[in-house]
C-alpha cells in the first residue's frame, strides 16, 4: 500500500486525505499549527492518522507521495527535505485531477476569479448540467471528486497552480494579472505571471484558453510564448471577428457563429469588471453549448459573491458596501471605480508592498474620508493624508463602522475595500467581511 502524506490540515488537506483513503492509500496528515475541531472530527470519523502542532519527520519522509497545502511555501524546512529526498510533492488540485475524468473548467487571475467561477457554475446549474464548484472556493476539489460529478468549475490560485504537474483543464480562463502575492515569488512579477499561466501547462489545441486581451500583461506573455491552447479572447474595447466583445453595449460572441448574448444593462452586477466577468462566463457557457437564452437569464439573475461589492444595508439613506475580498490594489480600483456617490473608505491590513497610485483619481474625486483599519497604517497615511480632509486610524471593525456612521450624510456611501490582506487583525477576509456586516447591522 502506497503511503500518502498530507501537509496541512485545512480544507484542501482534509479533502485530499479523504480521497486518498478512498483510493486505498496509507494516509497520514501533518500540520505544524492547530487543526480546527471540525476538520479533526472528519479525520477521526474517517480513521485517518494525523498530528498537529509540528511535523514528525520520520513519518513524513517515508512518503511515496506528498500533497502540500497551497498555504505552505516551498522554502520551509520539511518541504526542502522532501525535495532533497526526491519524494514527489504536488498540490491537492493535481492529486484530485488524477482521480477523475470529468470535464474541468479552471479559472484563475488576480481579480475576478471568484465572481467568474460562481457565474459559470450558476449558468451550468441553470442549464441542468451535473456540475460542482470547488478549488479555492467552497469545498476542496478532492472532496468534490469523491462525489463523482460530470463537470467541475474550479477557482484556482497561483499557489494551487504552483503544485501541478499533469493537471489539464478542458477550458481555462485568465481574468487578469496584476501584482499580488509577490512576497511568495521573491518580489519578481514575472514569476507570479508564469505561475498563473501554469493553468495551460498541459493544454493542447483541443483545449481552450479564454483571456482578457485588454490586459497588457496577459497579451505580452501570450505573444512571447508558444501557446498550444486554442485562444479565445474577450474585450471591452476591441471589436473583432473572433472571441467575445461589446457592440453597441451588447455582449457578442463570435466563435464558429455569431451570437448576441445580452445587453450589459441587463446584468445583475454593476461595474466594468463585472461586464468582463460576465463575458468570460458567457464564453465558457457558449463553448459548453449552453443555449444563449439560458446564459442571458442566468446572468440577469446572478447576485454575486459574498464579500465582493456586497450591498449590506442602507441606513439613513447611506449605503454600506462590503468588499472585504479586495485584498489587493487592483480589486479596490474596481470598487472605487464603481462608486457613484461621496464615499467613506475603510482600508488597510497587511500591506504587500502596495503601489496605491492608480487609486489617486478616485480618491480625489469620490472619497470624502478614509478610515485606516490595520496595525500599521503609516503607508496609507503617508500616501493619502494630503488627499482627504479626514483620515482616522483604528484597530476595531466596530469602531470603524461607528466612525463612518457619524461622518456620512444622506446620499453617501461607506465602502470596506481594504486593498490589503486581513491577517493582522482578522482570521481571513471572510472574517473581516462578516465583522463589517455585523457592525453595520448593529447601528
Amino acid at each position: 500500500m502506497k503511503r500518502l502524506v498530507i501537509l496541512g490540515g485545512g480544507e484542501s488537506g482534509v479533502g485530499a486525505a479523504m480521497l486518498g483513503k478512498l483510493k486505498k492509500y496509507n494516509v497520514f496528515l501533518s500540520d505544524c499549527g492547530k487543526i480546527k475541531d471540525n476538520y479533526k472530527e472528519v479525520l477521526i470519523n474517517n480513521e485517518i492518522e494525523w498530528e498537529d502542532g509540528g511535523h514528525t519527520e520520520s513519518e513524513i519522509l517515508t512518503a511515496d507521495l506528498v500533497v502540500k497545502s497551497p498555504g505552505i511555501p516551498d522554502h520551509v524546512s520539511i518541504v526542502q527535505k522532501l525535495y532533497y529526498a526526491t519524494i514527489p510533492v504536488v498540490s491537492e488540485i493535481e492529486f484530485a485531477a488524477l482521480h477523475t475524468t470529468a470535464n474541468i473548467i479552471g479559472i484563475t487571475g488576480s481579480n475576478g476569479k471568484t465572481t467568474t467561477t460562481m457565474m459559470v457554475y450558476h449558468i451550468l446549474k441553470q442549464a441542468g448540467l451535473d456540475v460542482a464548484i470547488g478549488g479555492n472556493i467552497g469545498e476542496s476539489f478532492a472532496e468534490q471528486v469523491l462525489k463523482k460529478t460530470a463537470n467541475y468549475v474550479l477557482e484556482l490560485s497561483s499557489f494551487q497552480l504552483d503544485g501541478i504537474k499533469k493537471f489539464r483543464p478542458n477550458i481555462a480562463v485568465i481574468t487578469n494579472i496584476t501584482p499580488d502575492h509577490l512576497d511568495r515569488y521573491d518580489y519578481k512579477f514575472e514569476d507570479y505571471i508564469a505561475s498563473k499561466f501554469r493553468i495551460i501547462k498541459n493544454q493542447t489545441s483541443d483545449d481552450y484558453l479564454l483571456y482578457d486581451c485588454d490586459d497588457e500583461v496577459i497579451t505580452t506573455y501570450i505573444n512571447s510564448h508558444q501557446i498550444q491552447s486554442t485562444l479565445v479572447p474577450f474585450s471591452l474595447s476591441k471589436i473583432g471577428t473572433y472571441g467575445t466583445y461589446l457592440e453597441q453595449n451588447n455582449i457578442i460572441i463570435e466563435f464558429n457563429n455569431r451570437d448576441t448574448i445580452m445587453p450589459i444593462s441587463n446584468l445583475a452586477l454593476e461595474g466594468k469588471h463585472n461586464v468582463k466577468n460576465a463575458m468570460a462566463a458567457a464564453t465558457v457557457a457558449h463553448l459548453m453549448k449552453i443555449r444563449k437564452a439560458t446564459i442571458r437569464e442566468s446572468l440577469e439573475g446572478f447576485q454575486g459573491a459574498e464579500h465582493r461589492l456586497e450591498q449590506v444595508l442602507t441606513i439613513n439613506k447611506v449605503k454600506y458596501v462590503n468588499d472585504s475580498k479586495a485584498t489587493n490594489v487592483n480589486a479596490t480600483y474596481y470598487a472605487l471605480e464603481s462608486m457613484k456617490v461621496p464615499t467613506v473608505w475603510i482600508v488597510g491590513g497587511v500591506d504587500k508592498g502596495n503601489d496605491y497610485s492608480s487609486l489617486f483619481p478616485f480618491v480625489n474625486e469620490k472619497v470624502k474620508a478614509i478610515i485606516c483599519l490595520g496595525k500599521d497604517n503609516d503607508a496609507l497615511i503617508d500616501t493619502f493624508g494630503n488627499m482627504v480632509d479626514v483620515i482616522i486610524e483604528t484597530q476595531l471593525m466596530s469602531e470603524a463602522v461607528k466612525i463612518a456612521y457619524k461622518i456620512t450624510a444622506a446620499g453617501e456611501a461607506v465602502l470596506l475595500s481594504p486593498a490589503c490582506a486581513s491577517f493582522d487583525l482578522f482570521e481571513s477576509y471572510e472574517d473581516r467581511g462578516k465583522q463589517f456586516k455585523s457592525a453595520v447591522r448593529k447601528l
